[in-house]
């Protein structure tokens, strides 16, 4: 299909003003990160390395990165064992109440976080009856980084199809053995790019969060949120969110590029 002149030219503005919208006020949280101000007044009177020094320097930054990355990587590791299982079962075998089984699912993924937070947090505090700490940040995060893992792999069995499978258990393989030689190799670039996805959620979310960490624990996030207003903290959470953009986009740009190159593969 072919745009007219004038649909290039409107799609090319609209396209430039919402790239803009996302896009300067993250150069300004990058150009904060380097002000001498310490009220990140704008224009920067000048710029300094000071800050990032200190933000390498703050124990409580430190800390809550080392948090951040528990939390992100245990919560990953529980989704791709979870996502791989529901996506093996809902894929390649039919029993009632299957479609309803996928919708539960994705659901977690496309209700507010408010939502989900304020659930888990009554989940785990009436019902359940445990306190809150990073173990219910950890599951909170499995609920939806679950879904990433998921979505990726129950694309890559609908390619796949189950042709190699069943040749595999003609020729005598276990079920064990097919899937160690067979199944999983066809999945583990789509188990990479979900497992970067849900590390990459998880690293950087905040409501959920908030509402299932007990009061010791602090994300990344979290601290971010509590330093943003303090005097003389609002440069070094500049820097703190400018390293928590980097961490973000490489997870991202790995996924898109193995889910990219699988594509061009086939």
């Amino acid at each position: 299909m072919r745009l007219g002149t004038s649909a290039r030219v409107v799609l090319g503005i609209v396209t430039a003003v919402i790239l803009l919208v996302v896009y300067v006020p993250l150069f300004v949280v990058l150009v904060n990160s380097f002000s001498t101000s310490t009220s990140l007044a704008w224009p920067p009177p000048g710029f300094t390395l000071e800050w990032w020094g200190k933000a390498f320097q703050s124990a409580g930054a430190l800390e809550a990165v080392l948090t951040s990355l528990q939390v992100a990587l245990i919560s990953t590791a529980v989704a791709l064992v979870l996502g791989t299982l529901i996506s093996l079962a809902l894929q390649r075998f039919e029993f009632f109440g299957r479609d309803a089984i996928s919708l539960l699912i994705i659901l977690p993924i496309a209700l507010p976080g408010i939502i989900t937070g304020i659930a888990l947090n009554n989940f785990f505090r009436t019902i359940m009856g445990v306190p809150l700490s990073i173990w219910t940040v950890v599951i909170a995060h499995a609920t939806f980084c679950i879904v990433t893992v998921f979505n990726n792999v129950i694309a890559r069995l609908r390619r796949t199809g189950t042709n190699l499978e069943e040749a595999s258990a003609d020729l005598g393989a276990g079920v064990w053995t097919t899937f160690r030689l067979i199944t999983f190799p066809q999945l583990r670039s789509a188990l990479l790019a979900g497992g970067l996805l849900a590390f990459a959620l998880s690293f950087d979310e905040i409501i959920v969060t908030t509402f299932t960490a007990g009061s010791g624990v602090t994300t990344l996030p979290i601290f971010i949120l509590n330093n943003m207003f303090r005097p003389n903290q609002a440069p070094v959470v500049s820097v703190i969110a400018v390293v928590l953009v980097i961490v973000s986009i490489v997870p991202i740009y790995l996924a898109q590029r193995l889910s990219g190159s699988e594509q061009t593969r086939r």
